[in-house]
């Protein structure tokens, strides 16, 4: 008896729940356009719509196409004598290879570029210059190094991203 009773109480909760939730809600035709299209412009305007919360989304923050971003072809174009290790548009990061000069076989530099935003600032490009440094083939020893290297990189990309920009902007 009290497993019919439980199985009553709870169809009731769960018709009263479901119809609270304003699921169906009956709308003037006078304002609604019959127009599929329209109505999911106007939806879409006015912030409506159904949405999963965050899933699917990344938290990492909202970054343009790679090919509009002007941070990203600029760098591209400045370490273009560079073999690149690592490229990863969505992380927002550009590694290289090891690179050596003939002048000095024995170091090896790498370099890291870390897209903080997509807009042209000097604080939303970090970048950072890895020094490799071997007595012999099996004895090496990398350390990050602060030197004007990344800096005069920085500055680069800088004013490369900005000549882009210009000139996207006079293409339009």
């Amino acid at each position: 008896m009290h497993l019919k009773i439980l199985k009553f109480l709870l169809l009731i909760f769960l018709s009263f729940s479901i119809s609270n939730c304003g699921i169906y809600r009956p709308t003037d035709a006078r304002k609604v356009s019959p127009n599929a299209a329209e109505r999911v412009k106007q939806n879409q305007e006015e912030g409506r719509g159904f949405t999963l919360g965050s899933l699917g989304k990344s938290s990492g923050g909202t970054f343009q196409f790679s090919s509009s971003n002007e941070m990203w072809r600029a760098t591209l174009e400045i370490l273009d004598f560079l073999p690149l290790s690592d490229v990863d548009y969505g992380g927002g990061i550009i590694i290289t290879e090891w690179y050596n000069s003939p002048e000095a076989p024995n170091k090896s530099l790498k370099i890291m570029v870390q897209f903080l935003t997509n807009e042209i600032r000097a604080d939303g490009i970090k970048i950072n210059v890895y020094e490799k440094n071997c007595s012999n083939e099996s004895n090496c020893s990398s350390s990050l190094i602060n030197s004007e290297i990344s800096s005069e990189i920085k500055l680069e990309i800088l004013k490369k991203a900005a000549l882009i920009k210009k000139l996207d902007l006079q293409k339009q």
